[in-house]
Protein backbone atom coordinates (compact mmCIF):
# COMPACT_ATOMS: atom_id res chain seq x y z
CA UNK A 1 0.00 0.00 0.00
CA UNK A 2 1.41 3.26 -0.99
CA UNK A 3 1.51 6.44 1.05
CA UNK A 4 -1.61 8.04 -0.93
CA UNK A 5 -3.51 4.51 -0.51
CA UNK A 6 -2.66 4.30 3.36
CA UNK A 7 -3.87 7.98 3.62
CA UNK A 8 -7.63 7.24 1.63
CA UNK A 9 -9.77 7.53 4.49
CA UNK A 10 -7.92 11.37 4.95
CA UNK A 11 -8.83 12.12 1.76
CA UNK A 12 -12.02 10.78 1.77
CA UNK A 13 -13.11 12.95 4.13
CA UNK A 14 -11.62 15.86 2.41
CA UNK A 15 -13.43 15.34 -0.57
CA UNK A 16 -16.91 15.11 1.40
CA UNK A 17 -15.90 18.39 3.47
CA UNK A 18 -15.06 19.91 -0.43
CA UNK A 19 -18.35 18.27 -1.59
CA UNK A 20 -20.17 19.93 1.47
CA UNK A 21 -18.66 23.19 0.85
CA UNK A 22 -19.06 23.01 -2.93
CA UNK A 23 -22.78 22.11 -2.79
CA UNK A 24 -23.63 24.62 0.00
CA UNK A 25 -21.88 27.91 -2.46
CA UNK A 26 -22.58 26.81 -6.03
CA UNK A 27 -25.88 24.16 -5.54
CA UNK A 28 -26.36 24.99 -8.67
CA UNK A 29 -23.78 23.29 -10.89
CA UNK A 30 -24.33 19.99 -8.93
CA UNK A 31 -28.08 19.99 -9.75
CA UNK A 32 -26.98 20.89 -13.72
CA UNK A 33 -24.91 17.90 -13.22
CA UNK A 34 -27.53 15.35 -11.69
CA UNK A 35 -29.54 16.09 -14.97
CA UNK A 36 -27.37 14.49 -17.09
CA UNK A 37 -28.84 10.95 -16.82
CA UNK A 38 -30.48 8.52 -19.60
CA UNK A 39 -32.89 5.67 -18.00
CA UNK A 40 -31.49 7.04 -14.84
CA UNK A 41 -28.08 6.40 -14.97
CA UNK A 42 -26.09 9.50 -14.42
CA UNK A 43 -23.73 9.75 -16.81
CA UNK A 44 -20.57 12.17 -15.30
CA UNK A 45 -20.93 9.55 -12.38
CA UNK A 46 -21.07 6.32 -14.68
CA UNK A 47 -17.80 7.05 -16.11
CA UNK A 48 -16.29 7.99 -12.73
CA UNK A 49 -17.50 4.30 -11.59
CA UNK A 50 -16.11 2.89 -14.68
CA UNK A 51 -12.76 4.27 -13.97
CA UNK A 52 -12.59 2.87 -10.34
CA UNK A 53 -13.87 -0.44 -11.52
CA UNK A 54 -12.49 -1.18 -14.95
CA UNK A 55 -8.54 -0.80 -13.18
CA UNK A 56 -9.53 -2.72 -10.92
CA UNK A 57 -11.52 -5.58 -12.52
CA UNK A 58 -7.97 -5.67 -14.95
CA UNK A 59 -6.16 -7.65 -12.23
CA UNK A 60 -8.34 -10.51 -11.95
CA UNK A 61 -7.16 -13.48 -13.80
CA UNK A 62 -10.29 -16.23 -14.30
CA UNK A 63 -7.72 -18.79 -15.27
CA UNK A 64 -7.27 -18.66 -11.47
CA UNK A 65 -10.65 -20.82 -10.72
CA UNK A 66 -8.57 -23.95 -11.72
CA UNK A 67 -6.83 -23.27 -8.31
CA UNK A 68 -10.22 -23.34 -6.08
CA UNK A 69 -9.98 -27.29 -5.53
CA UNK A 70 -6.02 -26.53 -3.90
CA UNK A 71 -8.05 -24.28 -1.16
CA UNK A 72 -11.78 -25.44 -0.90
CA UNK A 73 -12.47 -25.58 2.80
CA UNK A 74 -11.35 -21.91 2.58
CA UNK A 75 -13.10 -20.94 -0.53
CA UNK A 76 -16.20 -22.71 1.09
CA UNK A 77 -16.04 -20.46 4.29
CA UNK A 78 -15.63 -17.51 2.70
CA UNK A 79 -18.74 -18.29 0.04
CA UNK A 80 -20.72 -19.01 2.99
CA UNK A 81 -19.86 -15.61 4.41
CA UNK A 82 -19.97 -13.33 1.30
CA UNK A 83 -23.48 -14.96 0.19
CA UNK A 84 -25.56 -16.97 3.06
CA UNK A 85 -24.29 -14.72 6.15
CA UNK A 86 -23.29 -10.81 4.98
CA UNK A 87 -26.22 -9.50 3.15
CA UNK A 88 -28.92 -10.96 5.63
CA UNK A 89 -27.31 -9.75 8.64
CA UNK A 90 -26.27 -6.33 7.15
CA UNK A 91 -30.24 -6.11 6.50
CA UNK A 92 -30.83 -7.53 10.22
CA UNK A 93 -28.13 -4.64 11.49
CA UNK A 94 -30.05 -2.53 9.15
CA UNK A 95 -33.64 -3.17 10.80
CA UNK A 96 -32.62 -3.37 13.98
CA UNK A 97 -30.29 -0.16 14.28
CA UNK A 98 -31.41 2.44 11.42
CA UNK A 99 -35.10 1.42 11.28
CA UNK A 100 -35.45 1.30 15.37
CA UNK A 101 -32.89 2.02 18.09
CA UNK A 102 -31.47 5.08 15.67
CA UNK A 103 -34.96 6.34 14.23
CA UNK A 104 -35.19 9.07 16.76
CA UNK A 105 -32.49 10.91 15.71
CA UNK A 106 -32.56 10.24 11.53
CA UNK A 107 -34.97 11.70 8.81
CA UNK A 108 -37.76 9.89 9.29
CA UNK A 109 -38.64 9.96 5.39
CA UNK A 110 -35.36 8.33 4.70
CA UNK A 111 -35.17 5.66 6.75
CA UNK A 112 -36.16 2.98 4.26
CA UNK A 113 -32.98 4.18 2.06
CA UNK A 114 -30.64 3.92 4.37
CA UNK A 115 -31.44 0.50 5.01
CA UNK A 116 -31.45 -0.07 1.21
CA UNK A 117 -27.68 1.79 1.08
CA UNK A 118 -26.64 -0.91 4.06
CA UNK A 119 -28.14 -4.02 2.06
CA UNK A 120 -26.40 -2.39 -1.12
CA UNK A 121 -23.01 -1.99 0.45
CA UNK A 122 -23.45 -5.70 2.06
CA UNK A 123 -24.42 -7.58 -1.09
CA UNK A 124 -21.31 -7.76 -3.20
CA UNK A 125 -17.80 -8.87 -1.85
CA UNK A 126 -14.62 -6.66 -2.05
CA UNK A 127 -12.85 -7.11 -5.47
CA UNK A 128 -9.64 -4.67 -5.16
CA UNK A 129 -8.74 -3.65 -1.90
CA UNK A 130 -8.46 -7.41 -0.70
CA UNK A 131 -5.18 -7.80 -2.81
CA UNK A 132 -3.77 -5.23 -0.46
CA UNK A 133 -5.31 -6.76 2.75
CA UNK A 134 -3.85 -10.03 1.81
CA UNK A 135 -0.48 -8.95 1.06
CA UNK A 136 -0.57 -7.24 4.62
CA UNK A 137 -1.55 -10.27 6.24
CA UNK A 138 0.97 -12.20 4.18
CA UNK A 139 -1.66 -14.38 2.42
CA UNK A 140 -1.58 -16.83 0.32
CA UNK A 141 -2.26 -15.45 -3.61
CA UNK A 142 -3.68 -17.77 -5.21
CA UNK A 143 -6.23 -18.28 -3.02
CA UNK A 144 -6.81 -14.42 -3.22
CA UNK A 145 -6.83 -14.44 -6.70
CA UNK A 146 -9.46 -17.74 -6.84
CA UNK A 147 -11.85 -16.29 -4.46
CA UNK A 148 -11.88 -12.51 -5.93
CA UNK A 149 -12.55 -14.68 -9.78
CA UNK A 150 -15.05 -16.89 -8.29
CA UNK A 151 -17.07 -13.77 -6.60
CA UNK A 152 -16.75 -11.84 -9.23
CA UNK A 153 -18.50 -14.49 -11.33
CA UNK A 154 -21.44 -15.02 -8.63
CA UNK A 155 -21.90 -11.32 -8.47
CA UNK A 156 -23.11 -11.11 -12.44
CA UNK A 157 -26.08 -13.36 -12.12
CA UNK A 158 -26.52 -13.31 -8.20
CA UNK A 159 -26.31 -9.55 -7.26
CA UNK A 160 -30.02 -7.71 -8.71
CA UNK A 161 -31.92 -11.25 -7.10
CA UNK A 162 -30.05 -10.94 -3.69
CA UNK A 163 -30.69 -7.01 -3.46
CA UNK A 164 -33.96 -7.28 -4.81
CA UNK A 165 -35.01 -9.96 -2.33
CA UNK A 166 -33.31 -8.23 0.56
CA UNK A 167 -34.83 -4.81 -0.67
CA UNK A 168 -38.23 -6.82 -0.43
CA UNK A 169 -38.01 -8.34 2.91
CA UNK A 170 -37.23 -4.71 4.17
CA UNK A 171 -40.74 -3.66 2.36
CA UNK A 172 -38.59 -1.39 0.19
CA UNK A 173 -39.69 -0.92 -3.14
CA UNK A 174 -37.64 -2.49 -5.74
CA UNK A 175 -36.90 -0.88 -9.36
CA UNK A 176 -36.35 -3.88 -11.14
CA UNK A 177 -35.57 -2.61 -14.23
CA UNK A 178 -33.07 0.01 -12.72
CA UNK A 179 -31.59 -2.57 -11.22
CA UNK A 180 -31.14 -5.11 -13.66
CA UNK A 181 -29.45 -2.10 -15.71
CA UNK A 182 -27.26 -1.40 -12.75
CA UNK A 183 -25.83 -4.85 -12.64
CA UNK A 184 -24.94 -4.84 -16.37
CA UNK A 185 -23.56 -1.46 -16.43
CA UNK A 186 -21.57 -2.03 -13.32
CA UNK A 187 -20.68 -5.82 -13.23
CA UNK A 188 -20.99 -7.48 -16.74
CA UNK A 189 -20.03 -4.60 -19.05
CA UNK A 190 -16.62 -3.93 -16.83
CA UNK A 191 -15.99 -7.41 -16.75
CA UNK A 192 -16.29 -8.14 -20.20
CA UNK A 193 -14.20 -5.06 -21.33
CA UNK A 194 -11.45 -5.42 -18.64
CA UNK A 195 -11.01 -9.48 -19.47
CA UNK A 196 -10.97 -8.34 -23.39
CA UNK A 197 -8.20 -5.67 -22.32
CA UNK A 198 -6.18 -8.10 -20.00
CA UNK A 199 -5.91 -10.48 -22.66
CA UNK A 200 -4.84 -8.00 -25.78
CA UNK A 201 -1.92 -6.73 -22.94
CA UNK A 202 -0.75 -10.14 -21.86
CA UNK A 203 -0.34 -10.95 -25.85
CA UNK A 204 2.38 -8.10 -25.36
CA UNK A 205 3.54 -9.77 -22.30
CA UNK A 206 3.09 -9.13 -18.23
CA UNK A 207 5.13 -6.30 -18.37
CA UNK A 208 2.76 -4.61 -20.70
CA UNK A 209 0.06 -5.27 -17.88
CA UNK A 210 2.62 -3.84 -15.19
CA UNK A 211 2.72 -1.14 -16.61
CA UNK A 212 -0.88 -0.24 -17.35
CA UNK A 213 -1.90 -1.21 -14.00
CA UNK A 214 0.60 1.52 -12.62
CA UNK A 215 -0.60 3.74 -14.87
CA UNK A 216 -4.58 3.53 -14.23
CA UNK A 217 -3.94 2.95 -10.36
CA UNK A 218 -3.80 6.98 -9.57
CA UNK A 219 -6.69 7.36 -11.87
CA UNK A 220 -8.82 4.67 -10.03
CA UNK A 221 -8.82 6.40 -6.98
CA UNK A 222 -8.73 10.08 -8.36
CA UNK A 223 -12.36 8.85 -10.31
CA UNK A 224 -12.80 7.53 -6.79
CA UNK A 225 -12.64 10.60 -5.02
CA UNK A 226 -14.00 12.81 -7.85
CA UNK A 227 -17.60 10.93 -7.65
CA UNK A 228 -17.37 11.41 -2.94
CA UNK A 229 -17.16 14.99 -4.18
CA UNK A 230 -20.11 15.06 -6.44
CA UNK A 231 -22.65 12.74 -4.08
CA UNK A 232 -21.84 15.13 -0.71
CA UNK A 233 -22.50 17.78 -2.96
CA UNK A 234 -25.39 17.29 -3.24
CA UNK A 235 -26.05 15.67 0.27
CA UNK A 236 -24.69 18.84 2.12
CA UNK A 237 -27.76 20.32 2.83
CA UNK A 238 -28.51 17.23 4.87
CA UNK A 239 -25.63 16.17 6.32
CA UNK A 240 -25.19 20.50 7.71
CA UNK A 241 -28.22 19.61 9.61
CA UNK A 242 -27.73 16.35 10.95
CA UNK A 243 -23.91 15.44 11.49
CA UNK A 244 -25.09 12.60 13.59
CA UNK A 245 -26.33 10.54 10.76
CA UNK A 246 -23.30 9.49 9.43
CA UNK A 247 -21.76 8.38 12.90
CA UNK A 248 -25.36 6.41 13.22
CA UNK A 249 -24.52 4.88 9.74
CA UNK A 250 -21.26 3.37 10.60
CA UNK A 251 -22.46 1.72 13.72
CA UNK A 252 -24.15 -1.51 11.78
CA UNK A 253 -21.40 -1.17 9.40
CA UNK A 254 -18.52 -1.69 11.84
CA UNK A 255 -20.38 -4.35 13.83
CA UNK A 256 -21.03 -6.04 10.51
CA UNK A 257 -17.16 -5.98 9.44
CA UNK A 258 -16.05 -7.62 12.81
CA UNK A 259 -18.44 -10.15 13.15
CA UNK A 260 -18.05 -11.40 9.86
CA UNK A 261 -14.57 -11.45 9.25
CA UNK A 262 -14.02 -12.92 13.14
CA UNK A 263 -16.83 -15.82 12.24
CA UNK A 264 -14.73 -16.59 8.97
CA UNK A 265 -11.71 -16.50 11.18
CA UNK A 266 -13.02 -18.94 13.24
CA UNK A 267 -14.57 -21.08 10.99
CA UNK A 268 -11.52 -21.69 9.31
CA UNK A 269 -9.68 -22.79 12.46
CA UNK A 270 -12.31 -25.07 13.19
CA UNK A 271 -11.98 -26.63 9.80
CA UNK A 272 -7.73 -26.75 9.77
CA UNK A 273 -6.92 -24.51 7.21
CA UNK A 274 -3.79 -22.65 6.93
CA UNK A 275 -3.03 -19.08 8.30
CA UNK A 276 -2.14 -17.90 5.21
CA UNK A 277 -5.64 -18.46 4.12
CA UNK A 278 -7.83 -18.45 6.87
CA UNK A 279 -6.18 -14.39 7.16
CA UNK A 280 -7.67 -13.29 3.34
CA UNK A 281 -10.70 -15.55 3.87
CA UNK A 282 -11.65 -13.41 6.97
CA UNK A 283 -10.73 -10.16 4.83
CA UNK A 284 -12.60 -11.08 2.16
CA UNK A 285 -15.64 -12.09 4.05
CA UNK A 286 -15.88 -8.65 5.74
CA UNK A 287 -14.97 -6.20 3.22
CA UNK A 288 -17.41 -4.85 0.58
CA UNK A 289 -17.28 -3.79 -2.78
CA UNK A 290 -18.26 -0.17 -1.93
CA UNK A 291 -17.27 0.78 -5.91
CA UNK A 292 -20.47 -1.08 -7.17
CA UNK A 293 -22.81 -0.47 -4.19
CA UNK A 294 -22.16 3.82 -4.81
CA UNK A 295 -23.35 3.44 -8.34
CA UNK A 296 -26.08 0.96 -7.44
CA UNK A 297 -27.68 3.48 -4.78
CA UNK A 298 -26.62 6.44 -7.02
CA UNK A 299 -28.81 4.78 -10.03
CA UNK A 300 -31.52 3.64 -7.76
CA UNK A 301 -32.43 5.99 -5.27
CA UNK A 302 -30.98 9.38 -6.63
CA UNK A 303 -27.54 11.27 -5.45
CA UNK A 304 -29.23 12.91 -2.67
CA UNK A 305 -30.96 9.58 -1.33
CA UNK A 306 -30.39 8.16 1.94
CA UNK A 307 -28.78 5.22 0.49
CA UNK A 308 -26.12 6.83 -1.50
CA UNK A 309 -25.16 8.07 1.71
CA UNK A 310 -25.02 4.85 3.32
CA UNK A 311 -22.90 3.32 0.86
CA UNK A 312 -20.37 6.25 1.06
CA UNK A 313 -20.19 5.79 4.87
CA UNK A 314 -18.62 2.40 3.78
CA UNK A 315 -15.77 3.73 1.86
CA UNK A 316 -15.12 5.68 4.95
CA UNK A 317 -14.85 3.71 7.49
CA UNK A 318 -13.37 0.69 5.15
CA UNK A 319 -9.72 1.27 5.04
CA UNK A 320 -9.56 1.92 9.02
CA UNK A 321 -11.58 -1.13 10.17
CA UNK A 322 -10.46 -3.43 7.85
CA UNK A 323 -6.27 -2.08 8.39
CA UNK A 324 -7.36 -3.35 12.04
CA UNK A 325 -8.81 -6.58 11.05
CA UNK A 326 -5.09 -7.04 9.51
CA UNK A 327 -3.57 -6.40 12.92
CA UNK A 328 -5.82 -8.49 14.64
CA UNK A 329 -5.38 -11.33 12.45
CA UNK A 330 -1.90 -11.51 12.19
CA UNK A 331 -1.55 -10.51 15.95
CA UNK A 332 -3.17 -13.45 16.59
CA UNK A 333 -1.44 -16.48 14.52
CA UNK A 334 -0.10 -18.30 17.37
CA UNK A 335 -3.37 -18.63 18.79
CA UNK A 336 -4.54 -19.82 15.40
CA UNK A 337 -1.97 -22.41 14.60
CA UNK A 338 -2.59 -23.74 18.39
CA UNK A 339 -5.31 -25.20 17.58
CA UNK A 340 -6.79 -28.70 19.21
Amino acid sequence: MNRFERYLTLWVALCIAAGVGLGHFVPASFHAIGGWEVARVNLPVAGLIWLMIIPMLLKIDFGALGQVRAHWRGIGVTLAINWAVKPFSMALLGWVFISHLFRPWLPPDQIESYVAGLILLAAAPCTAMVFVWSILCRGEPHFTLSQVALNDLIMVVAFAPLVGLLLGLSAISVPWDTLVISVGLYIVVPVIVAQLWRRALLARGTRALDATLARLGPLSLAALLATLVLLFGFQGEQIIAQPLVILLLAVPITIQVYCNAGLAYWLNRRLGVAHCVAGPSALIGASNFFELAVAAAISLFGFESGAALATVVGVLIEVPVMLSVVRIVNASKGWYEARV
